[in-house]
């Protein structure tokens, strides 16, 4: 029984990617940056707590979804052949119930917050389950994603304020610019084997312009992020010392994707949430009393 219970217990943590930690702090620092913005300064262990713990909750159920939906694609891809739901080793209503669970129990985080936070909860979602579709329709579904991994903002603003303003929007937008940089990065991976079973992805519609357009893109989001913090900072010398850090990694990351291999491109994928900390540490410092 307990050797039944183990081999489960590690398909499920295959499942939601546990050993992958790369995909939750994608989301983590831009929610937790949001928190800071919208207090100005520590928003309490409270909020810290509900959104750390509700973004692995969320992120978790999203790949149970995803490989629900791309379990067909999947079988296709070199990388993604070995899921467990494409393999057939977990059956998608059973993947699916798991998701459900996940996303209950961040649910429940929500209903600690306000009303407001619960209601746009509800948008959260709606956008997260849209998006593995998305890629069978939309030739740049990055740009879906983006909005999914950006949600977090507007609902820091909401748990904080009660509110969200106009910037909490703005830095959404500035956010989504960064998830099409390193999503770009990602379908540069699997290009060969999406073009080969007809997915739509930002790499394919993006052809040979797809290396300016990923530093472009994080340009934007630099630029945007900047705009809209140092009107807030306390500390501006700080901002500018974690726009220093993050752009060094940009420079870096260009030099890993230049020639399109899988291994730079994955590799620039993987580490892109350094980037994420060095404006987290630098919004931190920046606006903290």
């Amino acid at each position: 029984m307990s050797s039944v219970f183990s081999t489960k217990l590690r398909l499920y943590l295959d499942l939601i990617r546990w050993n992958r930690p790369a995909g939750w702090l994608l989301l983590l620092w831009p929610s937790l940056s949001a928190l800071w913005l919208a207090a100005g300064g520590f928003p309490g262990w409270h909020l810290i707590v509900v959104f750390t713990v509700g973004t692995i909750l969320m992120r978790s159920a999203g790949c149970c979804v995803n490989d629900v939906a791309d379990r067909e694609f999947d079988k296709h891809v070199k990388r993604t052949a070995q899921r467990p739901v494409t393999s057939g080793r977990i059956s998608t209503r059973e993947a699916l119930l798991v998701g459900a669970v996940l996303a209950l129990a961040a649910f429940g985080l929500v209903l600690t917050t306000n009303s407001v936070t619960i209601a746009w909860s509800f948008a959260a979602l709606a956008v997260a389950l849209v998006y593995p579709y998305a890629k069978r329709y939309v030739s740049m579904p990055q740009a879906v994603l983006g909005v999914a991994f950006s949600f977090g903002i507007p609902m820091a603003y909401a748990a904080v304020r009660a509110d969200i303003p106009w910037q909490a929007w703005a830095l959404l937008v500035g956010n989504l610019f960064w998830v099409l940089a390193y999503d770009t990065e990602y379908a540069m991976v699997d290009r060969d084997d999406d073009l080969r079973i007809g997915m739509k992805t930002s790499a394919i519609t993006l052809g040979r312009y797809d290396v300016p357009a990923v530093l472009a893109f994080y340009v934007l989001y630099l630029l945007i992020w900047t705009g809209l913090v140092l009107p807030a900072a306390l500390n501006s010398w700080a901002w500018w010392l974690g726009m220093a850090v993050a752009a060094a990694q940009v420079v870096w990351h260009g030099t890993l994707i230049k020639d399109r291999t899988r291994e730079g491109c994955f590799k620039a994928f993987r580490l892109n949430h350094w980037v994420g900390f060095a404006v987290f540490v630098g919004v931190v410092l920046a606006v903290g009393p």
